[in-house]
């Protein structure tokens, strides 16, 4: 748009001074006219010349207006064209922006979301460390150990089996109390279970810095859990008041792997003297076993209730059908007498159908009265 108005610029320049020389020409063939006489000719040419010029910036000046009108014409055609561009542009930016500030609110609003969250999670696993100190020093304290596996069966035992099917702190005939008894039925008979937490040796073979330090954390966790196993061989295996085996619950996963994969050979020493260490995952697998053998001796009460049912069942039918064999005796014996009523009836029908078919007649022809002629009683 500078470019055109600097040429429309030029061109009036241009006109303006074309028109000046112009009326230069005439003005100095005018003073020729004066001066020298016999230059018409020349000054023909000139005039001539002149008009043409003049004709020329006349039609100059009018393509200049038009140049000028459509110069104006397509100004306010991009000023409109700009205006309405604006407009869109001016609108899609708005727009934009409010899409943008309503995105924005939703990240904030989501970020504050997830911060909450965060927060809250951040709460929860300062409260989970402070539990997890709390858990160490239980662990540390040997005493606390064993009051946490105890708690530990309990829970597992409770949710295992019914209220009748187990019994903790259970005192024997020896007096050695078990941490928990399993009532089971005979055979195997009831089943003690008693908590052991070889800890502080398990301990010192994971904390091992040398081959040596764990050789001998290693061996001083095989001596006390076959110590732990002796013990519970002695005190809770009674023939003939408990199972002739028992359990050994370990409170740790850990330490139960570590003794099934590092000294399998301390495992079968505590089968072969029938103690059987679980942890709390074969311990509730174990449970389910009992659930299962309890179901299964309830079963069999149940069986023996039913057959015993059945009997009585067959007892009361075999009178009955004594009983329906009387009752067709004494249907017989009133079918009989029904008959024989049934005779007597018929009879009693026949013989007044023929004291009804009996004539009367006042004499007889010699003058005698004439007597029924009943048929003999004695007839039938």
């Amino acid at each position: 748009m500078l470019e055109n108005a600097l040429f429309l610029g030029l061109l009036i320049g241009a006109c303006f001074g074309l028109g000046v020389a112009v009326l230069a020409l005439r003005l100095r063939a005018r003073d020729t006219q004066d001066t020298a006489p016999d230059a018409d000719p020349m000054m023909e040419k000139i005039t001539e010349t002149v008009e043409q010029m003049a004709r020329a910036q006349s039609e100059l000046t009018g393509r200049l207006d038009g140049m000028a009108a459509a110069q104006e014409t397509a100004r306010g055609e991009l000023t409109r064209t700009l205006t309405e561009q604006l407009t869109t542009v001016s609108k899609t930016v708005a727009d934009n922006l409010k899409d943008t500030g309503e995105r924005t609110t939703r990240t904030l609003g989501d970020l504050g979301q997830r911060l909450s969250l965060i927060d809250k999670a951040q709460q929860e696993i300062t409260a989970l460390s402070g539990q997890v100190v709390e858990l160490q020093q239980i662990l540390d304290n040997k005493q606390a150990r064993g009051a946490f596996g105890e708690a530990q069966l309990a829970d597992i035992v409770r949710d295992g089996l019914p209220e009748t099917a187990y019994a903790f702190q259970h005192t024997l005939s020896n007096g050695r109390r078990a941490d928990c008894l399993i009532r089971l039925p005979n055979p195997p008979g009831p089943v003690v279970v008693d908590s052991k937490f070889p800890l502080e040796a398990y301990q010192r073979w994971r904390g091992a810095e040398s081959d040596e330090a764990a050789r001998a954390a290693l061996a001083a966790l095989r001596t006390d859990t076959q110590k732990h196993a002796t013990d519970i061989a002695e005190r809770y295996i009674i023939p003939g008041e408990t199972a002739d085996a028992a359990l050994m619950f370990l409170p740790s996963e850990s330490v139960f792997s570590e003794l099934h994969s590092r000294l399998p050979d301390l495992v079968e020493k505590c089968r072969a003297m029938r103690v059987y260490p679980v942890s709390p995952n074969t311990m509730a697998l174990t449970l389910n076993t009992v659930r299962a053998i309890m179901r299964d001796v309830k079963m069999r009460e149940q069986a023996g209730l039913i057959q015993n049912e059945v009997r009585v069942l067959m007892e009361d039918v075999s009178r009955l059908n004594d009983r329906i064999g009387k009752l067709r005796t004494h249907f017989g014996q009133a079918e009989k007498d029904i008959e024989l009523i049934e005779t007597s009836g018929r009879k009693i029908t026949s013989r007044g159908e023929r004291i009804t078919g009996v004539e009367l007649e006042d004499k007889t022809e010699d003058g005698q009265k004439n007597e029924l002629n009943l048929p003999d009683p004695s007839d039938g």
